[in-house]
């Protein structure tokens, strides 16, 4: 299966390298069609057009740890720091209870920098 490195973001541009998602859907489907090396993460991902905010990452992360998936690296790259400190104690405590791998390396920051093209 062709690795890839996977950024799931509503907003922001796509980082060279990598491949975009900009809802829980499309990155479930990533990870359904590819291995992924980096997944990097943001929390708030949308609303609908009726104003209901979309599923976030923090959802992600909680599908990623029930389903044990699997990606060699993850960032959070996300603005919202309760929802970056609920992302990332998901998926540490997932790691400490076996339910993702635990060579899975978890980081609380951005690996490339935010940015918005508008």
């Amino acid at each position: 299966m062709k690795e890839i490195n996977l950024y799931v973001d509503d907003l922001r541009d796509c980082p060279e390298g990598f491949f975009i998602a900009r809802n829980i859907n499309q990155a479930l489907n990533y990870f359904d069609n590819y291995s992924i090396n980096i997944l990097s993460l943001d929390h708030d991902l949308g609303a609908d057009a009726e104003g209901n905010l979309l599923p976030t990452g923090y959802d992600f992360v909680k599908i990623f740890c029930e389903q044990g998936l699997r990606a060699n690296k993850i960032y959070l790259h996300t603005d919202n720091g309760v929802g970056r400190e609920n992302m990332f104690h998901t998926l540490k405590g997932a790691q400490k209870r076996g339910f993702i791998d635990d060579d899975i390396k978890i980081f609380h920051y951005s690996i490339t920098k935010n940015k918005y093209s508008g």
